[in-house]
């Protein structure tokens, strides 16, 4: 036998002995298309898919705006990273079955030796792994459909929701019950872009990692790379990998490595009950977190050092940039540079309201800042425009009794990382975070029908037997039986 037969076997056995999904429990309801739709295809979009079909909840419906499978996600397409940035040996979108994991997955393929000798997941690997775990579950999805808009339906009571679709270029309305963003570090508000390099971009100057870029065309210019977390390092040494003849990456920090700072998943008992702390921790852990600032892996690191033409420039932030004989020029304190084009590795905003398919409702959703007031020394303009979500990650309404329907759209990206302690959407957080939001989404689904649960719950059964089996053994004695 094959070693890929090897683990579909395997597989197959352990989700024999979990034992059957149980059939779908939700009833229909008129007007209502479906009763959950997951927006993403990737790891996490997958893993929600999985554990709602475990929890009984069927018409789902499952999207992904990438044209085909290849394309969902960011492993083969934004991702630039060697290997995965976090261990090896976290539960991902397997959740509770062990044989659907990634480490049964390539000891299958490669052994337990090479398992063992890996000190990260490669990252083609991790995509491999993630194609067949959406084939091997038969998890199917809609490629080529965008989400553009939320709305609820006219009767609130029912938290129904109408979506509007763009499928393969053409326009599609449909209605759901409730609705999972597992959209990535960019459906948590898009990426952010310094105000500097916003007409630079425009004009073809200048690209956020979040874009294709075409890093064959950098052969031989000068490059600029603004921002000195994980992935501004990737994009620098991709650049020099592609030849640029030099890369100069400007960080604002005056040093690389964060200082030491304790993250809340890195002791379990924390991360796990982080959804029950006070605000006030919540915040105050959240802040002390971006004020410490992200640290590049080592590697990643060592990647862009590797090559003499790269440069690094620390307490350098851009005061300006323009555009000047098809360079950009951009001045640092009272220093001149020219590039040949910008990269910028600046992270990603978490304002819903710069997302396209929520700017008509983000008036609507509450954010932290409407929440929780810090202390003046804790206050943070970025946290604050945050969304303030329920326990199973829910969108929760600025003003009481205005949008009830909020509670149908729950989060599963970075925009809920002061609610969840850490990103969302992230290999850690599934564990925790996506068994907890599918109860949330099932107690909803049940509360909601609750007088027709209750009447099939009595619904009147024959019994297994009759007295008949009993009766010889019945003691004292019944008058009238010897």
């Amino acid at each position: 036998m094959s070693p890929t037969a090897d683990v579909d076997d395997s597989a197959r056995q352990a989700l024999r002995l979990l034992g059957p999904a149980p059939d779908n429990w939700v009833p229909d309801r008129p007007g209502l298309d479906y009763n959950a739709v997951v927006v993403g295809a990737g790891q996490g979009g997958c893993a929600f898919a999985f554990a709602l079909r475990r929890a009984g909840i069927g018409r789902v419906l499952h999207i992904d705006a990438a044209p085909e499978a290849a394309q969902a996600g960011i492993w083969r397409t934004r991702a630039r990273m060697h290997s995965l940035r976090t261990a090896k040996n976290l539960v991902g979108p397997e959740l509770d079955v062990g044989a659907l994991g990634f480490q049964a997955w390539y000891e299958a393929r490669h052994g337990r030796d090479a398992y063992a000798a890996l000190p990260r997941i490669p990252r083609t690997d991790w995509a491999d792994y993630l194609h067949w775990f959406q084939q091997f579950l038969q998890l199917p999805v809609q490629y080529g459909t965008q989400l553009r808009d939320i709305a609820p339906l006219p009767d609130q009571a029912a938290t129904g929701l109408r979506l509007q679709l763009r499928v393969n270029g053409q326009s599609r309305e449909i209605t759901t019950r409730k609705l999972i963003l597992a959209t990535g570090n960019a459906g948590s508000g898009g990426p952010s872009i310094p105000h500097a390099l916003q007409a630079i971009r425009g004009a073809g100057l200048a690209a956020h990692t979040a874009d294709d870029i075409d890093f064959a065309a950098l052969a031989g210019k000068q490059v600029a790379v603004v921002g000195a977390a994980a992935s501004a390092f990737d994009a620098a040494a991709v650049a020099l990998e592609a030849g640029a003849a030099a890369v100069h990456l400007f960080a604002r920090r005056d040093h690389i490595a964060a200082r030491a700072v304790a993250k809340p998943r890195a002791y379990a008992g924390f991360y796990d009950h982080f959804h029950a702390l006070p605000d006030a921790l919540r915040w105050r852990h959240a802040l002390r977190l971006r004020r410490a600032g992200t640290t590049p892996p080592a590697d990643s690191l060592q990647r862009a050092l590797a090559h003499p033409q790269f440069h690094l420039h620390l307490g350098a932030p851009w005061d300006s940039a323009q555009v000047e004989r098809n360079q950009v020029v951009a001045r640092v304190g009272d220093q001149a540079h020219a590039f040949d084009f910008v990269i910028a590795g600046t992270g990603y905003s978490n304002d819903p309201s710069q997302r396209a398919e929520l700017a008509r409702i983000a008036p609507l959703i509450a954010r932290w800042s409407d929440r929780f007031t810090p202390q003046r020394e804790e206050e943070d303009a970025v946290l604050g425009l945050q969304p303030y979500l329920s326990a199973s990650l829910a969108f929760t309404q600025k003003t009481p009794g205005s949008a009830p329907w909020l509670g149908a759209i729950h989060v599963f990206n970075p925009s809920g990382a002061i609610n969840a302690g850490g990103p969302l959407g992230d290999v850690p957080s599934m564990k925790r975070d996506i068994p907890a939001a599918v109860r949330g989404i099932s107690s909803d689904l049940f509360l909601a029908d609750l007088a027709l649960h209750e009447d099939r719950a009595h619904v009147a059964v024959a019994p297994d037997f009759g007295p008949d089996l009993y009766a010889h053994a019945l003691w004292p004695m019944p008058p009238g039986r010897d």
